[in-house]
This record gives C-alpha cells, sequence and structure tokens, in this order.
C-alpha cells in the first residue's frame, strides 16, 4: 500500500472518531464529517483500485444504509446527524463489512444506553463537576449519544471493508 492510499484510508477512522466525540461532547454530528466521509470516498476507492462491483456495493450499502437511517430518524429512535453518519459509514464499509458493521453499531448502542441508564441511575448530573457536556450526558432524561456506537461499530468492521481488501 502505498504512502496516499494509506493517508485516504486513514480519513474514515478519523472522522468517524471525531464525529464520536462530538456527538459525546454535543449531541450532535456536524454534516461537514458525513459529506467529508462522502466526497473523500471516491478518491480513496480509485487510489485502492477497488473493482466496479465493489464500488457497487459500497453505494448500494450506502443507499440502503441512508433509507433505514431516514426511517429511523422519523421513527425518532436516531438523530439526523446519526443518519448521515451511518451511510457514509457504510458507504466506505460496503457489501463485505455492511453486516458486521450493523451487528458491532446494534451492540455498542445497547452497551452504551444501559451504561448511561446505570450511570444516570447511580448519580444525578449535578454531582458531576466539569464541562457542562457531562451535565447533559448525565441528565435523567437525556438522549444516547449514539454516533458513538455507529462509530464504534465502523471501526471495528472496517478491517472487514470493501477498500481494505481492494
Amino acid at each position: 500500500m502505498t504512502l496516499a492510499s494509506l493517508i485516504l484510508l486513514g480519513l474514515f477512522p478519523a472522522a468517524t472518531i471525531v464525529a464520536a466525540l462530538r456527538d459525546l461532547t454535543s449531541f450532535t454530528i456536524p454534516n461537514w464529517i458525513s459529506l467529508a466521509l462522502i466526497v473523500a470516498f471516491v478518491p480513496a476507492a480509485l487510489i485502492v483500485h477497488a473493482s466496479p462491483a465493489a464500488l457497487m456495493g459500497c453505494f448500494l450499502a450506502g443507499v440502503g444504509a441512508l433509507a433505514i437511517g431516514i426511517g429511523m430518524f422519523a421513527l425518532g429512535w436516531i438523530g439526523g446527524g446519526d443518519a448521515k453518519l451511518f451511510a457514509a459509514a457504510a458507504l466506505w464499509l460496503g457489501w463485505p463489512a455492511l453486516l458486521p458493521f450493523v451487528l458491532w453499531t446494534s451492540v455498542a448502542g445497547g452497551v452504551i444506553a444501559l451504561a448511561l441508564i446505570c450511570a444516570r441511575k447511580a448519580a444525578p448530573a449535578q454531582v458531576f463537576a466539569g464541562p457542562p457536556w457531562i451535565g447533559r450526558l448525565m441528565a435523567p432524561e437525556g438522549d444516547v449519544p449514539y454516533g458513538l456506537a455507529i462509530a464504534a461499530g465502523a471501526l471495528l468492521a472496517f478491517p472487514l471493508s470493501a477498500l481494505v481488501h481492494a
């Protein structure tokens, strides 16, 4: 692998980690992160010489994940940034890694939700000193930063992705 391909492939884990940290601290995932992933996908796929079949699998995975993400957003299960990050990650992962991505994301989301429920019951938000985001995270009726789960699933599935195997 060339240095350029390593740098381009490294954008995926870097962007998903940034998205997770932003969601954890602000309950928002900026659009620029998902957009950067989508834009960087094409040069990354070209530099690793992904086959047309692999590219088609990646695009289908991304479109399918976007449809599922929109449905989950419409039901109020996840936020709009989560849906976009989910789709952008699926685009990068493609068919080979899609099922592991979904499974790992689901498991991570459940673990995070359970940990937050336990932590929120054990100690009220007022107990925690420090940055304001900790108080928001620990609020009894607060949301779950699902971007963290999406990033965990994406990072765990990335070694199986179409681009890594191209």
